[in-house]
């Protein structure tokens, strides 16, 4: 078994969170269970997996990087990188967009971004997408969770209606839901909304909790005028902070097809970064995370991952 069918394996297995699956050190010494539709990796080791953007001094995506290049740090404490990828590697992407009454102006725009997102993607993505207003509706039809095919997934951005409020805590944890059943190895949520959330059933402090336990990076396309009262930047910061993506807030509709365009590379760019965290008896508990990158010829490197994740025993269910 090469390298990179080793990593492969490993990510595979840790579907739904990373934080709170035990996976193998080699996965020669896995024992693996197979029914129809399903995997299962039985081991003796955790790993948290980082999903990691490299970008130069005049914000290009940095590619072609080593594991050499990285230093990772688990509550100020360096880690041994047991886990590296950094392949174009195909994601389940879901793709959020609000249609509630105050998107009505904006919405050609975002479907044509939308759009655009899916065009330069992998095109051995699973793509699914969720509009939401007072509730979340699938775009797709019912008996399809993922789709790769264009004129499909242009049906499902066109399936909203423009009315009512807006769910987005809702969307956000039904998204974070399907992604769990995707079978790609990273996960993704785009979101496009004004932020402002007044309709949905999940509070804020829930929804965030569920983010800090995902696997899923989420970018976040923010819509609204200054005096916009529906407007609320400070969730989508929060959602793009806390899983290591990114938060737009374009002055004109018309950006947002750049944008889409500008996520959907640094996705295919992104590094997978993997180590064994230390073990302690807090469970529970809030771990901080930093990642350094440097390389001869690049000058100064951001780095952007998530900064924490949440520790759990193993076996602790899943709230």
């Amino acid at each position: 078994m090469n390298r990179r069918t080793a990593v492969r394996n490993l990510l595979a297995a840790s579907a739904g969170s990373i934080f709170t699956q035990w996976l193998a050190a080699s996965p020669r010494e896995a024992q693996l269970e197979e029914d129809p539709g399903i995997y299962r990796l039985h081991s003796e080791v955790r790993l948290v997996l980082l999903d990691v953007s490299v970008k130069d001094s005049k914000g290009g995506f940095v590619a072609g990087l080593s594991k050499e290049n990285f230093s990772v740090f688990e509550n100020g404490r360096r880690q041994p990188v047991t886990v590296f990828d950094r392949g174009d590697v195909p994601v389940t992407v879901g793709i959020l967009v609000d249609e509630s009454w105050s998107m009505t102006p904006k919405r050609s725009q975002v479907l044509a971004a939308a759009e655009t997102f899916i065009e330069e993607s992998n095109r051995e993505d699973e793509v699914f997408v969720l509009n939401f207003n007072d509730r979340v509706v699938p775009g797709l039809p019912r008996d399809t969770l993922f789709s790769d095919n264009l004129p499909q997934l242009r049906l499902a951005l066109d399936r909203g209606v423009p009315e009512g409020k807006t769910a987005l805590n809702d969307a956000i944890v039904d998204g974070l839901q399907q992604l769990e059943l995707g079978k790609r190895d990273k996960k993704t949520l785009v979101v496009i909304s004004d932020g402002g959330d007044n309709a949905s059933k999940h509070k804020r402090r829930e929804t965030l909790a569920m983010v800090e336990s995902s696997i899923a990076t989420i970018y976040a396309i923010g819509l609204f005028e200054p005096d916009d009262p529906d407007r609320d930047p400070g969730i989508l910061r929060q959602l793009a902070r806390i899983s290591g993506g990114e938060a737009y807030f374009p002055e004109l509709p018309n950006e947002m097809v750049s944008i889409c365009r500008r996520i959907a590379k640094e996705i295919r760019t992104r590094y997978t970064i993997g180590y064994v965290p230390p073990e302690t008896n807090s469970a529970g508990s809030l771990r901080y995370v930093k990642v350094r990158a440097s390389a001869a010829g690049h000058g100064n490197l951001a780095v952007r991952t998530r900064g924490s994740y949440r520790y759990e025993e193993v076996g602790t269910p899943k709230k």
